[in-house]
């Protein structure tokens, strides 16, 4: 566990093609009241929408997401939902130029509907899904353009991966374009294969990463022990002239199979799946990570099972980060510094738990010298919602506020004590003297702040109410402060001072 560890910790920031059928997801999120008297159907109240790369741009993400230097390559549609995949992209600094343009076909959007059931707001299930899609064959002038592309970039990456999801990018032609050029220039390149019957199109690929229903279909064999795994395994690998067979088989882990004949099960930690959605594309983006930082495909497998079992514990395709991945191989032990967030990081989790229902309670303070009045005031905030986020001002911020002498604890220790309380979720630093910026990112439905700010007015109050959240303001602890308690320290160590001269000059 510690060169997983270490190998997570030391991550650089490899060169990654990605080549894939891009989408758009959009999400849909409401509450379901009640059944429709037009049809028996559910009646989705919606509150609120969001979008977000799908199939190949799924694994763009993720990889993004842990610290890749991302290449796409495919294709768009000429429409609204083709500039704003190709916005969230270039957000994320991914080198676009490989996608082109197809005004044969839109870009493929595919919107599910998620219903919070019933009125407890907590259970959340997708209803329905909507695709927008064509699924032609590109045209040799779309086909010859990327080629084009590869040609002059496939040699600058680390490794290729493919995500095939058989809508019409990766034909036979391409496919052979992509493993010949992958071999001309020593590049590994692995694909997620399309669910068909024949898997000859993946010849002479480094290795594929099959499921478990798709290695049945492509092999014919019924996989259901380790005999079966090995025949499959064995059969895709010399059919195909692969290196590396992987095959995932749901909750029982991952299946890794070598040419040289040799297969190991190697078996997920069992949890809570919310989603499956994602899993595959995470596999895969775990398996570009490592390998194309070096490391080897053992190692690859073993942390791209871990990291798969920790996306279908979220909703949707989201991207897993390095905290998470650390805190999981840690066993929890990173608990504490995984609490502590970028305001940006935080945005993106804050909206899962919103998605929900959660309700998000707010409070900020300095925490400087964390005594009984800090403690009592985050356990009354924690309890007015689900989660409690607690901005902290940096030691700058503090400084400016109550002077050069202050603070007396700086702002990692601060902040490692307060993530290390069971009522705090997450923290997260700001650098303003109000946090006013801060609540704006945050958006909590709840504002806590301590009953001595009712007459100069809580900051934030009023952007709060604005949409409907509420200000809640905590009870004070009468004679507990940090000025307070710095005043009895030194009036103590005054009292004593003289003593201990005295004492000195008897010696």
């Amino acid at each position: 566990m510690d060169k997983l560890i270490n190998i997570i910790s030391n991550m650089g920031s490899p060169k990654i093609m990605v080549i894939g059928d891009l989408m758009l997801d959009k999400y849909v999120w409401g509450e379901v009241r009640r059944i429709s008297q037009e049809a028996p159907i559910p009646i989705i109240n919606v509150s609120s929408e969001d979008v977000r790369p799908g199939g190949a741009g799924s694994v763009i993400n993720n990889l993004q997401a842990l610290g890749a230097q991302v290449f796409a390559c495919g294709i768009i549609g000429d429409d609204v939902y083709g500039h704003s995949l190709m916005g969230i992209f270039k957000g994320m600094n991914v080198d676009t130029t490989g996608i082109v343009i197809d005004k044969s076909r839109p870009t493929i959007l595919k919107m599910r509907l998620m219903g919070h059931l019933q009125t407890a707001g907590k259970g959340v299930q997708q209803l329905l899904r909507v695709d927008y899609e064509k699924t032609h064959v590109i045209s040799a002038e779309i086909e010859a353009q990327l080629n084009n592309y590869l040609n002059k970039t496939i040699q600058a990456c680390d490794i290729v991966l493919v995500s095939d999801m058989n809508k019409g990018l990766l034909s036979a032609s391409f496919l052979k374009t992509i493993v010949t050029l992958c071999k001309k220039h020593k590049k590994i390149v692995i694909a997620d294969p399309k669910l068909v019957n024949d898997y000859s199109c993946y010849e002479g690929f480094t290795a594929i990463t099959p499921n478990r229903y798709e290695t049945e279909l492509a092999t014919g064999i019924k996989i259901t022990d380790n005999d079966s795994l090995n025949r499959a395994g064995n059969k895709l690998i010399s059919s195909l002239s692969l290196e590396y067979c992987i095959i995932t088989i749901d909750r029982e882990g991952m299946f890794l199979y070598h040419k040289k004949g040799t297969g190991k099960i190697i078996p997920t930690i069992p949890r809570t799946v919310c989603d499956v959605t994602g899993a595959g594309d995470m596999v895969i983006s775990i398996f570009g990570m490592i390998v194309g930082c070096g490391y080897s495909f053992e190692e690859a497998a073993q942390l791209a099972n871990i990291t798969a079992g920790i996306e279908v514990g979220k909703i949707g395709a989201t991207p897993v980060n390095k905290d998470e991945i650390l805190d999981e191989l840690m066993g929890g032990k990173n608990q504490i510094s995984s609490k502590i967030k970028d305001v940006e990081v935080l945005v993106g989790i804050l909206n899962e738990h919103r998605k929900k229902h959660d309700k998000i309670v707010f409070t900020n303070g300095c925490f400087d010298i964390l005594h009984i009045g800090h403690i009592e005031y985050l356990k009354f905030a924690r309890k007015q919602g689900d989660l409690l986020v607690v901005g902290l001002n940096t030691d700058r911020s503090v400084k400016s506020q109550k002077g050069p002498t202050r603070p007396f604890v700086s702002e990692t220790e601060r902040a490692k004590m307060l993530a290390a309380l069971e009522d705090v979720t997450y923290v997260v630093l700001f650098d303003e003297t109000t946090p006013i910026n801060l609540i704006t990112a945050v958006r909590p439905d709840v504002l806590v702040k301590g009953e001595d700010w009712k007459d100069a007015g809580v900051v934030g109050s009023e952007f709060v109410e604005s949409y409907g959240g509420k200000v809640v303001l905590a009870p004070f602890v009468e004679g507990v402060s940090t000025t307070n308690i710095v005043s009895r320290i030194i009036n103590k160590h005054n009292q004593t001072q003289p003593a201990q001269e005295t004492m000195g000059k008897t010696r």
